[in-house]
């Protein structure tokens, strides 16, 4: 049997079983892998199973058994894809696994923000309400969804979902291709600065490159309603998160919600951390990919990956037609 070993299991959470992979090798699970861990741990395997953990030629190199490399997650960055295509090892990714669990919290973080959830549950089990003398409290302003204009930066997979369900709550969809490719008549294409001027709701589901990098910086977000809600479910660097913070303190847009980050865990000194008003900021770390479905999925797919590498016919192959 194939030896296989998991270098980052904690990021697939205890709660899924791991069966799938488990019957097709030998597999040895690891909680979580340093760097200087990594070679020792990959040396005798067939097939190396990770999320986020590097894998380069200062690994590989040691380990001439791997013959598969399987990643946990849609993203390839993590592993050197031209050393393994020299030395012939098949990496295979795993794509749409999550698309409704990330479009979920995309509306969780925008309700939260929106209607001030923290703010009215606090009021509540404060227990200020109980001394009111009307039966409700207007303590913050909302407003509706419907008739406004949602903007979405990044209309692949993800944000086509979030267009949809955003267009059943009576929304205007715009939006804007970071590529320039992406074109359909489903919804207006604009350019970003019309987008940002326009949208009461502003939503990132894009890929993080040499387009997206720092796009959302203070002369932008400038752009935007002072009572609109930023939403960036893409990658962390996307949005320059110290204009961000700044804006928010200049009370330039209505709310902020971050389910990425630039350093991932978040720095102790990251300027979001200190913002004036920080009912504005609603950060989440990192998890709308992972809901119990969608990392169950991820995991069944890996196995079907594997499976099919043994049996002669790869699927998903990184770089591969």
């Amino acid at each position: 049997m194939p030896k296989i070993c998991i270098l980052d299991a904690k990021t697939l959470g205890t709660d899924v079983d791991l069966t799938p992979i488990r019957q097709l090798g030998e597999l040895q699970v690891f909680s979580s892998t340093a760097a200087d861990e990594t070679a020792a741990r990959i040396k005798d395997c067939d097939i190396v199973i990770s999320n986020k953990v590097l894998l380069n030629e200062s690994h590989l190199k040691f380990a001439p058994s791997v013959k598969l490399i399987c990643i946990a997650a849609t993203g390839t960055n993590n592993v050197d894809l031209d050393y393994a295509a020299v030395n012939k090892i098949t990496v295979c990714n795993v794509a749409g696994y999550s698309t409704n669990s990330v479009v979920q919290h995309t509306f969780a973080m925008l309700f939260h923000l929106l209607e001030s959830s923290a703010y009215y549950d606090r009021y509540v089990k404060s227990r200020e309400y109980c001394k009111n003398n009307i039966f409700t409290h207007l303590g913050r302003s909302f407003w509706e969804l419907n008739g406004k204009t949602w903007g979405i930066i990044g209309l692949g997979t993800i944000g086509r979902l979030v267009a949809k369900i955003a267009a059943s709550f009576g929304c205007r969809v715009i939006y804007y291709s970071t590529s320039g490719k992406n074109d359909t008549s489903d919804y207006q294409r604009v350019s970003l600065e019309q987008l940002l001027q326009e949208a009461d709701v502003v939503s990132i589901h894009a890929p993080l490159n040499e387009n997206t990098r720092n796009l959302i910086a203070y002369n932008k977000i400038k752009l935007m309603k002072p009572h609109s809600i930023l939403l960036n479910l893409g990658r962390g660097s996307i949005v320059n998160e110290a204009d961000l913070a700044r804006a928010l303190d200049e009370n330039l847009l209505g709310g902020a919600g971050l389910d990425v980050l630039e350093h991932e865990p978040i720095k102790d000194d990251n300027p979001l951390l200190n913002i004036q008003n920080p009912e504005k900021l609603f950060i989440t770390p990192h998890l709308a990919w992972a809901s119990t479905e969608a990392r169950r999925t991820l995991v069944n797919e890996i196995a079907l990956n594997i499976s099919a590498f043994l049996s002669g016919t790869p699927r998903n192959q990184v770089g591969q037609a």
